[in-house]
């Protein structure tokens, strides 16, 4: 069994391989039961931690489970509150191939499903990309876009505009042009793409300001009373998931307009498998407005880490 790190992980990825391997991968018969939450007692902290297993495999080939942690309280430790694992196997013989780092595996595996969305969803001449939040997953996100469309305009808003600055400094190998923005009201409107990776609790995109063609990438709200887009969005734009079974449920960007009558579940048209699958066409017309909401899947997980191993070993 190897060892893949973070810096392995970053130094062997290429978006655009990495894109068509789970492009290849939501076309192969993959399950994946739904993943194991278990809070447990921590008694030297206010709260509960938890336990999340997520297992994934294909037949005969790979089988693997990302094992991860989140304790709520690690910022008073300078540590991340969530961390983990992934463990990579032989499904044929159940042979472990591989420990991968959990955090960039999930980073780079979350911003190549977005930009693999995008591929369907977005209009192909998109040049212009706004990014909303400054986490890890930002510079993935832009790159991963960048490797989809031709973009060549990008701008960056956070709620502290030297975090957006620092991912733009992150990006300037990148040949386009790339800056940090206050004002993010001015700036929806002018984007192409716009890919949103907060923990915002309330919306931070108005469908008001939204005009058509655009795309909009929804990646961060991961609980059902959190959202970054308000129901105008979901009410102006066709909806995608990247899987029913967790975007009709785990995300409030999708869950809270369901509950109030928004939308209904029929209303959401496809997902990642059946794109990928050719089953819908993805974007219709160019006036059309397309959300993407995406919550994960352990499927996406073990394609990404198949990848990494293939390319490492």
């Amino acid at each position: 069994m190897i060892h893949i790190s973070a810096a392995q992980i970053q130094e062997s990825n290429q978006f655009d391989t990495l894109i068509e391997s789970l492009r290849i991968g939501f076309r192969n018969d993959i399950e994946t039961p739904m993943r194991h939450h278990h809070d447990y007692a921590n008694p030297k902290e206010s709260q509960d931690s938890t336990l999340l297993l997520m297992p994934s495999w294909e037949a005969g080939q790979n089988l693997g489970v990302k094992i991860v942690t989140v304790s709520p309280d690690n910022g008073k430790h300078d540590l991340p509150s969530i961390q983990g694992v992934y463990l990579l196997f032989d499904a044929h013989k159940g042979e472990p191939k591989a420990l991968l780092d959990g955090k960039s595996l999930t980073v780079k595996r979350t911003a190549a499903a977005s930009a693999l969305a995008s591929s369907y969803l977005s209009s192909p001449n998109a040049s212009k990309l706004l990014m909303i939040g400054t986490g890890a997953l930002s510079p993935n996100l832009i790159e991963a876009h960048c490797s989809q469309r031709p973009i060549d305009h990008v701008y960056v808003w956070g709620r502290n505009l030297k975090k957006a600055e620092a991912v733009v400094n992150q990006l300037r190998h990148l040949n386009i042009t790339i800056k940090a923005i206050s004002d993010i009201d001015k700036f929806i409107p002018k984007a192409d793409i716009i890919s949103c990776a907060t923990l915002s609790q309330t919306p931070l995109i108005k469908g008001k300001l939204l005009r058509n063609g655009q795309h909009i990438d929804l990646v961060g709200s991961y609980k059902k009373d959190t959202r970054e887009a308000d129901n105008n969005v979901i009410l102006r734009s066709t909806v995608f998931v990247d899987t029913f079974q967790g975007g009709l449920n785990e995300s409030g960007d999708i869950v809270i307009p369901l509950k109030e009558g928004i939308i209904k579940e029929d209303d959401v048209v496809a997902d990642l498998f059946s794109l990928c699958k050719n089953e819908h066409p993805g974007r219709n017309t160019q006036q059309e407005i397309t959300v993407f909401k995406s919550v994960g899947h352990a499927s996406e997980d073990l394609i990404a880490a198949n990848y990494f191993y293939n390319n490492l070993h």
